[in-house]
């Protein structure tokens, strides 16, 4: 009888979920479920298979085996987003859907507007109304006829719920949705979310950060590396838990042996009190000359706020720069000039002009090499390719081809190969290896590390815990736009790092 009652308490169940990519596998055996109106996040490091679990779930892909029940109905392989969404599945990306430009009602009942009875004519009124109605229900602070733009992201991630309770959503995923929200807007959405579990939808939760995961979950399942390795009940839930479980492996070699040495370089990079509202605050940092500097944190942390800060390509607020002992204004032109160097997060979007060749990419930041009077000379653009191919060893070695039609690895070879020909003095790497293969992620941290010995300082910003213990040799964490620990010698675990990322410090939880 208690079994039977347990099984009609379960709104989704999935069994033995395998999926592969062209190959490599990334879920094995996975069973995942998820109780009527509870609240059950879904932790691991990056890679552990979270955000492929959840678009098998909502149909964004399809599971290459396995069984899925929702409802207590079969979900077949051939699931689709549609499907999901007629089950009563929504999601709430990072990345909000809403359209700008309309207002609240209309993005609520977009696709489902009431019309005016036997004619092709919306009811605007009517419209309005409903949406209102909905808005009074949860005493969401909106009102039906703003316009999304007026509206601040927390205030936008409520119309996002909204459109998954007029859809009659009875599971609701939020993946990371406080990356982008302050202490009080995230605070604001726990009350929503507690709301929903009233009322009986359950909500799966995404995130990096332990505290809420702590405060909110009902339960917890965590994935490591494409595998299920435990979930935990509401009274075994703690943060320390849950990060064990999360990093749950041996060190390699490398992670065991790498030990972070202190430098006694001269300071090549220095940086007093740097602010940028909303993004970082009071940055005090020092760079020694061949030092890798890595910078730790969750999602929304501010490091890549940070660093394109440092390069010049976002304005700061307050605070002082020095760079080769002398004072420094930051900007692009002042950093290609220095012999600063920035290899972006967003490969495709910022670091490389995919439609060019490899020769053009190597020569936009080489323009005062390869140029003369306002014309670039077509040789010496070629001459600096080739040396960035062979010193990175691009493959296939043709600076004609474009950049575009390389592999990820290949590309991000060209990012880093264009500033390697430089009289480069600093490298900014901000996620090395994102979208990469083995083969190339080696390669990569080979060429750090080269670059170190020769003098080059390096700051990296990592998301990938080995990654970031490996190549640093000390390494700052920010939380919250501000440093909040920095491990500066001896063997770093990974695990220290993630606890200071989340807020757990030596003597308890911050």
């Amino acid at each position: 009888m208690n079994e039977l009652a347990s099984d009609k308490e379960i709104l989704l169940d999935c069994r033995k979920i395998n999926k592969a990519y062209n190959g490599p596998q990334v879920l094995f055996d996975v069973d995942f479920s998820l109780k009527r109106g509870e609240i059950h996040s879904l932790v691991g490091e990056n890679g552990a298979g979270k955000s492929t679990l959840v678009k098998i779930i909502t149909g964004v892909i399809q599971r290459n085996d396995g069984e899925i029940t929702y409802n207590g109905v079969a979900v077949p392989i051939a699931h689709s987003k549609q499907d999901a969404q007629k089950l009563g599945i929504a999601v709430i990306y990072q990345e909000l859907s809403l359209i700008h430009g309309m207002t609240v009602a209309q993005n609520i009942f977009l696709t489902k507007e009431p019309m005016f009875a036997g004619l092709p004519i919306i009811d605007i009124k009517k419209m309005n109304r409903m949406a209102q109605e909905i808005i009074d229900r949860y005493g969401f602070q909106l009102r039906a006829t703003d316009i999304i733009d007026t509206l601040s992201i927390a205030q936008r991630q409520t119309v996002e719920i909204l459109k998954a309770l007029n859809s009659k959503a009875s599971l609701v995923i939020m993946d990371e949705p406080t990356s982008s929200l302050t202490s009080t807007e995230s605070a604001q959405l726990f009350e929503i979310i507690y709301r929903l579990k009233a009322d009986g939808i359950s909500v799966l939760y995404i995130s990096h950060r332990m505290e809420e995961v702590f405060h909110l979950s009902d339960r917890v399942t965590v994935l490591r590396d494409g595998y299920k390795v435990a979930v935990l009940e509401k009274d075994k839930i703690s943060p320390q838990e849950i990060i064990r479980l999360m990093i749950g492996r041996t060190l390699t070699d490398n992670e065991e042996h790498h030990r972070m040495m202190k430098k006694e370089t001269p300071f090549v990079l220095e940086v007093e009190g740097l602010s940028s509202a909303g993004k970082f605050y009071d940055i005090c940092l020092r760079l020694r000359e061949g030092e890798v500097l890595g910078l730790g944190g969750l999602v929304g942390a501010g490091r890549t706020e940070l660093v394109r800060a440092l390069f010049g390509i976002d304005p700061v607020d307050s605070g002082t720069v020095t760079f080769l002992g002398k004072p420094y204004t930051p900007s692009v032109t002042n950093a290609i000039a220095n012999g600063i160097g920035l290899v972006p997060e967003e490969r495709r979007l910022q670091g490389i002009m995919g439609l060019i060749s490899i020769a053009g990419n190597i020569g936009i930041p080489n323009l005062d090499v390869t140029s003369r009077y306002g014309f670039v000379s077509g040789a010496k653009e070629l001459e600096l390719a080739g040396k960035a191919i062979d010193l990175m060893r691009v493959k296939p070695a043709d600076a004609d081809i474009p950049v575009g039609n390389l592999s990820g690895g290949n590309q991000q070879k060209v990012v880093v190969g264009k500033w390697l020909i430089r009289d480069l003095k600093l490298l900014i790497v901000d996620e090395p290896t994102v979208g990469i293969d083995i083969g190339a992620k080696e390669e990569m941290y080979q060429t750090i590390e080269r670059l170190s010995s020769a003098g080059v300082s390096v700051i990296v910003v990592s998301s990938d815990l080995p990654e970031l213990t490996r190549l640093s040799d000390r390494i700052i964490v920010l939380r919250k736009g501000r440093i909040i620990k920095e491990f500066a010698e001896g063997v770093i675990t990974e695990e220290a790092v993630l606890r200071a990322a989340s807020g757990l410090l030596e003597g308890g939880e911050r």
